[in-house]
């Protein structure tokens, strides 16, 4: 009989090879952080569609595959799709030495992957539900470079961060949070601007701008305080959506001819950075 050791390297080796990563040390981390010190005791309930799976015990290798597993499931709260998180971790790169916010996190088992990959870097975890951050202190105390805060992430100012990873839907990144990347600095959200356009989008902050890149469908909890639009909004259609190729603070630039999204202090729009002036 395989042991819980073998159960999560083969795992890891399938959350490696589905970021599609070049970065060895990615299977290492999933082999490493135990999935089950971070979802309480078992048996766990499993969210299926719209349905939920009770685990037959409390064997871990029950939740070393790629399901959803709750966390709360009253509020819609649970522990986020493996395959899901390791793409997005493998597209951000992390770096050693890089200092990341995570806004979201839940009880804190992707903060402590993005621990790992950064040491001796640092995290700064942000999470607005009461028990969930009390939860993730607990949970992270063994990763001495890994911070929780009780807070909320869209009012309170972020650490400059090379990396930001967002696990709740937002109609538009606030404008703190881009300010917040340092040059190079790169930040995923989950794109929530209307009912029917739930995208992940991946921005990098370069020397001409913030260059975005919708690639996937995502869905994920709303953000509390940044997931309803306002009324003079511009709210795209999910083909405008997909064709955004920048974001801008307005109070840097005026939205233009271009724009296929305004929320505000930020917006949208489908000219490539890389574009000459007048393309």
């Amino acid at each position: 009989m395989s042991t819980i050791e073998d159960t999560r390297r083969f795992y890891a080796r399938l959350m490696a090879a589905n970021a599609g990563s070049s970065d060895p040390r990615l299977e290492e981390v999933f082999a490493s952080v135990p999935r089950e010190a971070f979802l309480g005791p078992g048996p766990w309930t499993i969210v299926a569609g719209n349905g939920r799976v009770t685990t037959p015990s409390a064997d871990p290798s029950h939740i070393y595959q790629n399901v959803l597993v709750a966390l709360d499931a009253d509020k819609g709260i649970n522990n986020g799709e493996p395959f899901l998180h390791a793409m997005w971790i493998g597209k951000l790169a992390p770096k050693l030495g890089e200092t990341v916010t995570h806004i979201g996190a839940g009880t804190g088992y992707y903060t402590a992957l993005l621990a790992r990959l950064v040491s001796p870097g640092t995290v700064t975890a942000f999470e607005l539900d009461d028990k969930l951050a009390h939860l993730a202190r607990g949970n992270l105390k063994a990763y001495g470079n890994a911070t929780v805060v009780h807070g909320d992430a869209v009012t309170m100012p972020l650490p400059p961060s090379d990396i930001i990873y967002v696990n709740a839907g937002v109609v538009a990144p606030p404008a703190g949070w881009l300010k917040a990347l340092r040059p190079g600095g790169r930040m995923i959200f989950p794109w929530r601007p209307a009912e029917r356009v739930p995208l992940a989008v991946m921005v990098t902050r370069t020397q001409k701008g913030f260059a975005c890149d919708p690639f996937m469908r995502s869905w994920f909890i709303p953000c509390v305080g940044a997931s309803v639009a306002d009324l003079a909004a511009k709210i795209p259609t999910r083909e405008q959506a997909a064709r955004s190729r920048s974001i801008w603070l307005t109070s840097d630039k005026a939205p233009d001819r271009t724009a296929t999204a305004i929320f505000g202090d930020v917006w949208f729009s489908s000219k490539n950075l890389s574009a000459k002036p007048g393309d």
